[in-house]
């Protein structure tokens, strides 16, 4: 069976589908055993998109699955789950509605093929269309209120490919050599699907891959002149590069010694330094106060739905809960350790005011409100001098993830 081209991608793509919704994983999590006997790259992103795309118009395809059927199948059943990744590819990925079948059917060897074969075809003889956006979940769409119905057209297409720059000067020659366009000194944005090791520029350290919206809290940090800066739950570590570049002496830190590889990677790609620590910022303790420290902190990672949409699909009021009561012992423990006239950047990927605004109305510091002038244009802070981004913000450029950011400086 597995024989037929393209049959492993698919059959990952649907064990990738069930890990999210059955077991509450990340698609990254879920890659790794999905994907165990798919080695050609493409077959892993063509996997990668399928389950994605299947995950981002996830209500929009039951919907239609739910209309060409005259008993509802059950959410888990597999029918059902096959039929969303054959609509997906048809809908989303132009795949010709036979070589759908060709490669769909199959995974329901022994099971009920004909009903499946036959909910496609009465769709495909309808013509139906998706709607121009997706529809959020009903809990995601009523915790995000009026911003529910925008975020959600910034997440009809997966993201463009954003690049920081270790030196912001030469966002020009950048801009101009690797065909991009730039939102801010020292930003490169491509299209989606750039093969990064292949662009110019990457072996030589002089970018990396970094969301337009992640890169805005080490900029309100602005130039280090030599003065100590503490990047808290610092790993991958794009913010770690920022700070390094623009002259701060930078400890970063965080959890797990996995994800700082990758970190100390890029700091050797680069050729930037850091002080790197694998700790638990809850227990590990500074020899010394810091000039500034930027605490981007674990979150419910809800701003970045439009790259990883299981997160749709797998947060709810629960999770968004333990994340608030995390992000409170962060800040608590982070604001002791500024030298006085030190700053304290916050900041979450977390579309929730839990997360946000909630967390930032208990932290014991003077405010330091962000102005207008302090970012990218297109940008604006709210009346309280907050940072809030949203997938649907930008929009005529590609958008941008969603972040909270706030910030205080101690008397």
């Amino acid at each position: 069976m597995n024989d037929i081209p393209g049959l492993p991608a698919r059959r990952a793509a649907l064990k990738m589908g069930d890990a999210v919704l059955r077991r509450g994983e990340t698609l990254d999590q879920a890659a790794g055993s999905a994907m165990q006997h798919v080695r050609a790259p493409a077959d892993r992103a063509l996997a990668r998109a399928i389950a994605a795309e299947v995950l981002r118009w996830l209500v929009d395809l039951d919907g239609m699955i739910d209309s060409a059927t005259r008993q509802i199948l059950p959410d888990d059943a597999k029918p059902r789950a096959v039929l969303r990744l054959m609509l997906a590819q048809w809908l989303r990925l132009d795949t010709p509605p036979h070589a759908v079948i060709a490669t769909g059917l199959p995974l329901l060897a022994g099971g009920p093929r004909k009903l499946a074969h036959g909910v496609f075809s009465t769709l495909v003889k309808r013509a139906v269309r998706l709607p121009e956006q997706p529809t959020l979940p009903e809990g995601i769409a009523l915790r995000w209120g009026d911003r529910a119905n925008p975020i959600a057209a910034g997440l009809t297409l997966p993201p463009p490919l954003d690049l920081t720059l270790r030196d912001p000067a030469q966002t020009a020659h950048w801009g101009e050599r690797l065909g991009g366009i730039s939102l801010a000194p020292g930003h490169i944005r491509l299209p989606r699907g750039t093969a990064v090791e292949e662009l110019a520029g990457f072996a030589d350290g002089a970018w990396w891959v970094q969301d337009f919206a992640a890169s805005l809290p080490a900029r309100l940090l602005g130039a280090g002149n030599g003065r100590r800066v503490l990047d808290l739950c610092a790993a991958p570590g794009g913010k770690t590069l920022q700070l390094a570049a623009a002259g701060w002496q930078v400890t970063a830190v965080d959890l797990s010694a996995k994800r700082l590889q990758r970190l100390e990677a890029n700091l050797a790609r680069t050729g930037l330094t850091a002080d790197v620590i694998a700790a638990d910022a809850l227990v590990w303790q500074p020899d010394a106060p810091f000039d500034a420290i930027l605490l981007d902190a674990p979150c419910s990672a809800t701003g970045t739905c439009r790259r990883h949409p299981d997160v749709l699909h797998r947060i709810g009021p629960r999770q968004v809960a333990d994340m608030a009561e995390l992000q409170a012992r962060l800040l608590q423990r982070a604001s002791g350790w500024l030298k006085p006239d030190g700053q304290l950047v916050y900041a979450v990927c977390s579309l929730e005011h839990e997360e946000g605004a909630d967390q930032a109305a208990n932290v014991a510091l003077p405010p330091l409100p962000v102005a207008a002038d302090d970012l990218p244009e297109g940008i604006v802070p709210d009346s309280a001098g907050h940072v809030r981004t949203d997938p649907g913000m930008l929009a005529d450029v590609g958008g941008m993830d969603g972040f909270f950011i706030a910030r205080w400086r101690k008397g």
